[in-house]
Formats: C-alpha cells, sequence, structure tokens
C-alpha cells in the first residue's frame, strides 16, 4: 500500500500527487483507470475549492487493485447532480462524473464540513 497524506495547494498538484502515486502501484494499472483516477482527483479538489470553502484534507492511497481518495471540505452542504440545481445553472456535471466513474462513493458529514471518501477498482 502507498498513500500521500499532504494536502495539495490545487487540484494540479493533487493530480500530481496522485499520479506519482498510482506510478508506485505494485502492478501497474491501465491508462483507463489512471485517466478515471485523475479525472476523479480534478473534480474533487476543484468542487471543494469553489463549492466547499476549501479543501481541509486530502489522502489519497492505491493497493494493488484499488484507489481510495478522501476529500475535507468546509462545507456541510453535499454535492449536487445537474437534476438538483435550478435551470440555467452553470456546471454541476462533475459530482454526477464521479459518481459514474467510481466503484463506491461516500459522503459524510464533519465536525468541519464534510468529507468525501471515493474508491476506484483498478483492475
Amino acid at each position: 500500500m502507498t498513500q500521500v497524506a499532504e494536502l495539495p495547494a490545487s487540484a494540479a498538484e493533487a493530480r500530481d500527487h496522485v499520479h506519482a502515486l498510482m506510478a508506485t502501484c505494485p502492478r501497474p494499472c491501465g491508462e483507463d483507470a489512471l485517466t478515471d483516477a485523475l479525472l476523479i482527483i480534478s473534480e474533487l479538489v476543484t468542487n471543494a475549492e469553489r463549492h466547499g470553502g476549501g479543501m481541509t484534507g486530502f489522502r489519497a492511497r492505491v493497493t494493488e487493485d484499488h484507489f481510495d481518495v478522501t476529500v475535507e471540505d468546509a462545507s456541510p452542504a453535499h454535492p449536487t447532480l445537474p437534476g438538483e440545481r435550478p435551470a440555467g445553472s452553470v456546471g454541476g456535471y462533475g459530482w454526477h462524473l464521479v459518481r459514474r466513474l467510481a466503484t463506491s462513493v461516500a459522503v459524510t458529514p464533519t465536525a468541519r464540513g464534510k468529507s468525501i471518501h471515493v474508491g476506484l477498482r483498478l483492475r
């Protein structure tokens, strides 16, 4: 198991962490799994910054066949799907993308906001 727990300063830095983390995986993962993991990271970190009052926690871990990431932010509000937003709103499609790509998704309230945990099968 390999893990990153540093708080990235941006979505780009988070992608760099995850890309490096995936390179240490005991068995190489496919290009699709890497791309999915990077898309998930981009969405979670960007949403934490844009809608969640800022990222307050970040943990990513890779095992032989699984990628897990937890992003915490300062807002208790859960992400919304496109149909849950007012007509004419801009954006709102990233959460749908995360849910479609992920093997598992959990949103948990915390004392300072919320924690979003996403799992992705690599094989």
